[in-house]
């Protein structure tokens, strides 16, 4: 991957980053979304412009991998130079996808006619622009292209979201299910008690047989 990348500090007040792409369709009309960008409430933080090669665009999209339209998805994202953007401002992923719209530019244009998509998109693969579509996409789509750039954790909005779907709730309820069949006395103390007991994360520890000596 070859480009210049340009960097300015974050203002603390921006409490998400995401990553926004302008595809190789859309490149001669960088300038005029950036613009529209910065219009919209957003801080460009880092940009790069690069032309990614087949391997690259199909390591980007590798959850693709597989798909019908896979080849046609890399041959496209790799027939020419695309901006990546990172960009930041309150709850930048949710907004960001709001601005650009439906992927199917075609539809987008008759659903909604204003969105980024509809204006600069062609059809349901050339379609302009890219955004990430949750807080764990954005946060490996930006490393992709930028991989030096340091992404606070956000504890707030689409990041606490994300973490609590992966990381807390599937035990939460596990517990919370096995809590209603015992129904204890005390369900606080006897829900913190389980969760102790049943942390996935709780390492394991291997019992030690010490041999007496004759």
């Amino acid at each position: 991957m070859t480009g210049e990348k340009a960097t300015m500090d974050a203002p603390q007040i921006y409490v998400e980053r995401t990553l926004a792409i302008v595809k190789p369709d859309a490149i001669h009309k960088s300038e005029e979304i950036e613009d529209i960008i910065l219009r919209s409430g957003f801080a460009i933080l880092q940009k790069r412009r690069v032309h990614l090669t087949p391997e690259q665009a199909s390591d980007f999209y590798a959850e693709h991998y597989g798909k019908m339209f896979f080849p046609s998805l890399v041959a496209y994202m790799s027939s020419g130079p695309v901006l990546a953007l990172v960009i930041a401002r309150d709850q930048a992923i949710s907004y960001w996808r709001e601005l650009i719209g439906p992927t199917n530019a075609v539809k987008a244009r008759q659903t909604h006619p204003d969105c980024l998509r509809a204006v600069y998109g062609t059809d349901d693969q050339r379609n302009a622009l890219h955004g990430s579509d949750s807080f764990s996409s954005s946060e490996k789509e930006i490393r992709f292209f930028f991989p030096d750039s340091v992404i606070e954790p956000v504890p707030v909005g689409q990041a606490a979201k994300d973490y609590l779907a992966k990381a807390v709730n599937p035990s939460l309820l596990k517990g919370l299910t096995e809590l209603c069949k015992q129904k204890p006395i005390d369900p606080v103390i006897w829900l913190a008690d389980w969760l102790l007991e049943n942390n996935p994360n709780k390492p394991k520890v291997r019992q030690i047989v010490v041999q007496e000596p004759n």
